[in-house]
């Protein structure tokens, strides 16, 4: 096949000539196939996301059904998928070289039809036990999976000058997903909008007023959606023959030290972002009983989603160290902001500057997360490009799909990583609410995490003469 045959570059196909650092091909022909694989994955993403978050609303609604569960076991059905799903993206994050990016962006979508359904029969029934409500919450966990697959997907379709904007719109509008959840749930669940196909409506007492409710439309609401983006990733997205790659040629990033060090700045913002979305709605109920959490939870996994893709914009444009390390510095800002706004000792405090602060966490955690997704593949592509000589188109073509490789492992691996945030940041709360009486312990904590990844971030990436400045 050559270049010359871009009507063989279908939907749905595999494609055997994949040159997008050629500006040439990616002006004829590259450019529209990669906006259309970007296009369809967007919205699997975006499922992947609702459901991975589901139990962030349908936790906190429980007790006014009638299960009789602790609130330490509340906090675990809310934390349980950022488990389960940060440790499922250690595998997800290998398989789009193995298995091809339309392949498992399929499949892998095709699988959160499991959760959605089963979640949406067993919080028909307040008898349902706990133990199995934890394995739904588990199984939650393979929509956060998805992420390191589509991000090492979409990695591969794009140059090197593109790859910032394109994985800030792919994440960010996926991780949109968060925040619709928590705001589209409330909504659905006042109709029996699926007639008898959705159930009986469970009853709940109000302010004083008894309501039904159809809480399983929480979960249904989702399955036809999923369905549809199963079938439009099977017949509509491609595989590039060139991504192909083992696992044992995947694995050399863990003798990268730089997929380490960007683990650990990546934990830091996506980290962030899922750890505190999961964990919002029962923050806010905690420490201010008087609010609605359901009301206000939703806006901050917003404005990190949608700001995302700014950040990419902003990394392309600045360089991706440059802006994560002043974000990391505005992070550790708003932390103490939100502190200072919490009630001392169940009494006073500010909800209205505790949610402006949590907000701007929110917006930098989502920039956070354009900018060192950019910073990734760059590096290793540079890396890779250090001692070849340029004039040796074979070598070239050589190092840059090792960057590409290893770049779009390294994507997957540090988004495994990251996600173990969303099980940690609830648990830390409810750790610390339980040692001293409140977040802040957990919340200094994170402040002191941040003040070392900005050490990170100047020393190794955005100083003078840093050792691999990107």
């Amino acid at each position: 096949m050559s270049a010359s045959h871009p009507t063989k570059a279908r939907p749905g196909g595999t494609l055997h000539l994949w040159t997008p650092e050629d500006k040439s091909f990616w002006e004829r022909e590259g450019e529209a196939v990669a906006k259309l694989n970007l296009w369809i994955s967007v919205p699997a993403l975006f499922l992947a996301f609702a459901i991975w978050q589901v139990w962030s609303v349908v936790a906190v609604s429980l007790p006014g059904l009638g299960f009789k569960y602790s609130t330490n076991q509340l906090f675990w059905l809310a934390a349980a998928p950022a488990l389960s799903g940060a440790t499922l993206r250690i595998f997800y994050s290998f398989m789009v070289p193995v298995f091809g990016g339309r392949r498992w962006t399929a499949i892998s979508t095709a699988t959160l039809l499991i959760p959605a359904i089963g979640i949406g029969y067993a919080v028909q029934d307040n008898t349902t036990s706990y133990p199995t409500m934890l394995v739904l919450a588990l199984l939650c966990g393979l929509g956060g999976g998805n992420f390191s697959s589509s991000m090492a997907n979409i990695s591969f379709f794009f140059p090197k000058e593109r790859k910032g904007s394109a994985l800030g719109v792919n994440a960010g509008l996926g991780n949109l997903g968060v925040s619709v959840v928590q705001f589209l749930s409330p909504l659905v669940v006042t109709a029996g909008i699926f007639g008898i196909f959705g159930g009986e409506a469970q009853t709940i007492v109000k302010n004083g007023n008894t309501i039904q409710v159809w809480t399983q439309n929480a979960a249904f609401i989702w399955v036809p959606w999923i369905a549809l983006a199963s079938l439009a990733a099977w017949f509509g997205m491609n595989d590039i023959a060139d991504a192909k790659a083992s696992f044992a040629t995947q694995a050399a990033i863990f003798r990268r030290k730089h997929n380490w060090l960007m683990c650990l700045l990546y934990l830091g913002t996506f980290g962030s972002f899922i750890g505190y979305a999961a964990g919002f709605p029962l923050l806010i109920k905690s420490q201010f009983p008087g609010i609605n959490p359901l009301a206000y939870a939703w806006l901050g996994p917003l404005v990190g989603a949608v700001v995302r893709p700014f950040g990419g914009w902003l990394a392309d444009k600045f360089g991706g160290a440059t802006v994560t390390l002043w974000n990391f510095v505005v992070m550790a800002l708003a932390v103490v902001g939100v502190i200072v706004f919490l009630p001392q000792g169940g009494v006073g405090g500010n909800f209205g500057g505790f949610f402006v602060c949590f907000l701007f966490l929110f917006l930098t955690t989502g920039i956070g997360n354009g900018s060192t997704f950019r910073m990734i593949p760059v590096i290793f592509l540079t890396e890779a490009m250090r001692g070849v000589n340029t004039n040796d188109a074979q070598a070239v073509a050589n190092a840059t799909k090792e960057g590409n490789t290893l770049g779009a492992a390294t994507l997957g691996f540090t988004a495994a990583f990251a996600a173990y945030g969303g099980f940690f940041i609830p648990k830390s709360y409810g750790s610390s609410i339980a040692l001293t009486g409140g977040p802040e312990l957990a919340l200094w904590t994170f402040a002191v995490f941040y003040a070392v990844c900005i050490i990170v971030t100047w020393w190794y990436y955005a100083r003078k003469h840093a050792e691999m400045p990107c």
